[in-house]
């Protein structure tokens, strides 16, 4: 059987769009001759809808999109495509489902078994699980059609399986000749690694080929890659599509054990790079702006941010302002002006001092600096007015430059850095900034070298260093990745080699700025824990080690 993995970029409600996408891909698939096309998770609707779902108008939509634009077009092939359905006697009650269409109808369906609930998932909140395990007999091959979730949960594999039920082990005792697994699995670093090896060993374990589809893009927080694959039943990769991009893939199952295994994929940071400006990207097209405008300190977090909005957007899109003080060195003055040349952006010099000063006469009585955290404070809050200024005037979206060292420990400011709609680095440790700056920088000098090499400083005061208030960042973002990603313990954490003073201290900053993190823009995940909706803490507890 010749079988098709698409893998598109839905966007989340622009059912009779995504339809006419899923359509575009059938009908190429046709003119190859294609038996079976498959589709990811929630193909129809988007993932993840959220509370969309509770909307009888969305439900209705997506049923008559299904109807009248998919199903017209399903003949002389078979799809796979996912979306929410509706149970047949209690219309309130929801499934994630796999479609099997054929012929103009649907002859079978699968609903999704496994509920995430953890981290950035809460599929208990919308769907029920599958009443029934099934497979389904298609032009000779019984197939054995899965949702994302219900592959990962091996006993095998995994040390402590999440559920009680391995759908896996239930749906071989069906007897099929391959799985199939669509999914919409959203990336963090090491993801894919991960996922390939898994699948490898489900396909040696039952001695079958297995197809994984993949969704890719943005969507809110979320950023999926794609990278979908073809396991043979011997446990090859035999097939690999394209990472964060749409891709259109066809093998013959009668070629699975035939063909080459291919090498093996090593993530490295250009997946982080190209994960950032996929998600700037859709954030921006799914949301209708064109533009963006973001500070240029000079530093090191606001040089990438830029020159990762510069990728996603075009050059003609960015705008950079340079916002000095008078504590801002001619270094970073000069750094900033150089990027901009550098990426070819609009930029404007914007100088805060009449402002600042103004609020220095008004709350000083001598009318003189106190250089305390107050008036550092207020600079970064002219700072994110002067930009959402210029947004409000011109259309731009402001975008924040703080990375997950700072917000984690509190060291950015509300109303002032903080100020934007999407922060694009806010998952990116510090340490890995600077491996952003050094990728980026891999043809030539995009971002200045002096701005990689000098020492990281707010410069909101003289003579300012994050060192002065921070440990180095490669020992703070080894605790706080312990602490947030790895959910260790105190103590876990101290048996690392750690200062159990110093860790006790990175944990309480990293409390109490949950306040501030609340408040902050939607961020962009790409490890393997971020803040926001994967990380649901309580502002007010008294919770202290």
């Amino acid at each position: 059987m010749k079988i098709a993995l698409a893998q598109l970029n839905p966007t989340i409600g622009d059912i009779k769009n995504n339809c006419n996408k899923i359509v575009e891909y059938i009908n190429d698939a046709k003119k190859q001759y294609v038996d079976l096309i498959v589709f990811p998770e929630l193909s129809i609707i988007g993932y993840p809808p959220k509370d969309l779902l509770y909307n009888p108008d969305f439900l209705d939509l997506a049923d008559e999109c299904l109807k009248n634009i998919i199903l017209p077009e399903v003949h002389e092939i078979g799809v796979i495509i996912g979306t929410v359905t509706r149970d047949e006697m209690k219309d309130y009650i929801l499934h994630n489902s796999a479609l099997l269409l054929n012929n103009g109808e649907i002859i079978g369906k699968s609903d999704k078994t496994l509920l995430p609930n953890y981290d950035v998932f809460d599929e208990n909140r919308y769907f029920k699980p599958a009443q029934e395990i099934k497979c389904f007999d298609f032009k000779g091959m019984r197939l054995a059609i899965n949702i994302c979730e219900d592959i990962w949960n091996d006993k095998d594999f995994w040390e402590r399986p999440k559920y009680d039920t391995d759908v896996l082990e239930e749906q071989y005792k069906l007897n099929p000749d391959i799985f199939i697994n669509i999914s919409a699995s959203p990336y963090n670093a090491g993801k894919h690694e991960l996922r390939v090896k898994m699948v490898k060993e489900i396909s040696k374990k039952y001695h079958l080929p297995l197809i994984y589809v993949n969704q890719i893009g943005g969507n809110d927080e979320l950023i999926f890659d794609g990278s979908s694959f073809v396991i043979n039943s011997d446990g090859e990769k035999v097939m690999q599509l394209k990472s964060f991009e749409e891709d259109l893939s066809i093998f013959d199952t009668d070629n699975l054990n035939k063909k080459s295994p291919l090498p093996e994929i090593k993530e490295d940071i250009s997946w982080i790079h190209d994960a950032l400006i996929l998600g700037i990207k859709d954030y921006f097209k799914k949301t209708g702006f064109k533009k963006a405008v973001i500070g240029l300190s000079g530093g090191i977090d606001s040089a990438v941010t830029c020159a990762l909005a510069s990728k996603a957007l075009g050059r003609e899109n960015i705008l950079g302002v340079s916002m000095p003080s008078r504590y801002t060195s001619c270094e970073s003055r000069d750094d900033a002006y150089t990027l901009a040349q550098n990426l070819h952006i609009k930029f404007r010099i914007l100088p805060i001092e009449n402002v600042f000063q103004s609020y220095i006469s008004v709350f000083n009585e001598d009318k003189t600096p106190k250089g305390d955290l107050a008036e550092e404070n207020i600079q970064a809050r002219i700072r994110g007015n002067y930009l959402m200024f210029i947004s409000n005037r011109e259309g731009y979206m402001v975008l924040t430059t703080g990375n997950k060292s700072e917000i984690a420990v509190g060291y950015c400011t509300l109303y002032g850095d903080m100020s934007g709609g999407l922060a694009v680095i806010s998952d990116v440790p510090k340490t890995m900034v600077y491996e952003l700056a050094r990728y980026i920088n891999r043809n030539g000098e995009i971002i200045p070298l002096s701005t990689i090499r000098k020492p990281p400083s707010a410069e909101l005061k003289p003579n300012q260093r994050d060192i002065d208030s921070l440990p180095p960042y490669e020992v703070l973002d080894a605790i706080l990745k312990a602490y947030i990603e790895e959910e260790k313990s105190l103590r876990q954490i101290v048996s690392e080699g750690f200062d159990e003073n110093l860790v006790k201290e990175i944990i309480r900053k990293v409390n109490n700025a949950e306040y501030k993190r609340r408040q902050a823009a939607p961020g962009l995940k790409v490890t393997t824990k971020a803040f926001g909706v994967g990380r649901r803490m309580p502002i007010a507890h008294r919770f202290k080690l």
